[in-house]
């Protein structure tokens, strides 16, 4: 049988791609009851509701939700979870999906072992508690009741499923460093306003002084990423008096925040 030469790859992707079934939609009665637990929903303008329906169905579709240590979630808890972890892709779209399968849910924070090699070729090694963790090239794990406590408080600056679905949109470009994949130009701008807020956030704390923000923004560029984030969706307000230039990229990253007003910054130029 004579191969198709190169040049007809992208046809062929293209036609599989429209034989293949998209994956439903989270249905309307669904919908509804995701909405009333949660205002991050809710503060979507229309045609954002409806991308993030898409994306929660596709969500479901392509990825393992796996309860752990006794804990039992029903359908609408796991749509809930999708969609939460979701919120941040309703520009990127499903690409912001790719390179995992798993989802990982304990009842409560858990522990992680750590290790360490120091200089000198000791090792150290310790627990952590956490409350969330995305593995680069792994599983992402949230904690089932911090989840709920972010939805108690959705304006208070946590969303820990925002947090740890940030970490893989950062890592699509294969690199943990802050930036996601963005278009050259951008690229520039966003690295230089983000590394002059970092910078500012950690010479504020070593000053001993406090920050608008939760300290652990200055841990290391990735987590000031996703903490800064997480501050775009439950409490722009607050990002936006201490880090204008920074909200203003992630307004234009993510779209307008659900718990925005009308008074989003804009970038120069923009």
């Amino acid at each position: 049988m004579a191969q198709l030469s190169a040049g007809n790859v992208p046809l062929i992707q293209r036609f599989l791609r429209w034989l293949r079934p998209a994956p439903p939609s989270i249905d309307d009665a669904l919908w509804q009851q995701l909405r009333q637990r949660s205002r991050l929903l809710t503060g979507l303008d229309a045609p954002r509701q409806q991308q993030l329906r898409q994306l929660a169905g596709a969500f479901l579709a392509q990825k393992t939700i796996t309860p752990l240590a006794g804990l039992e979630l029903d359908p609408t808890d796991r749509a809930l979870l999708a969609a939460l972890c979701c919120l941040p892709l309703t520009q990127l779209g499903v690409h912001g999906l790719q390179g995992w399968s798993q989802l990982l849910v304990y009842p409560d924070a858990f522990r992680v072992q750590r290790s360490h090699v120091d200089a000198a070729g000791v090792l150290h090694q310790w627990e952590d508690e956490l409350i969330g963790e995305s593995w680069q090239d792994g599983p992402l794990i949230l904690s089932w009741a911090d989840v709920q406590a972010d939805l108690d408080e959705p304006d208070a600056g946590f969303c820990v499923a925002v947090h740890e679905m940030v970490h893989k949109i950062d890592a699509l470009d294969g690199a943990l460093d802050g930036t996601p994949p963005l278009d050259r130009a951008w690229q520039r701008q966003w690295a230089r306003d983000f590394q002059h807020a970092f910078d500012a956030l950690n010479a504020l704390l070593d000053a001993g002084q406090d920050s608008l923000i939760d300290p652990y923004a200055a841990e290391a560029p990735e987590e000031f990423f996703a903490v800064a984030s997480e501050y775009h969706f439950s409490d722009p307000q607050r990002l936006a008096r201490a880090m204008p230039a920074v909200a203003a990229h992630l307004a234009r990253y993510y779209g307008p925040s659900p718990m925005a007003g009308s008074d989003a910054p804009a970038l120069p130029g923009h």
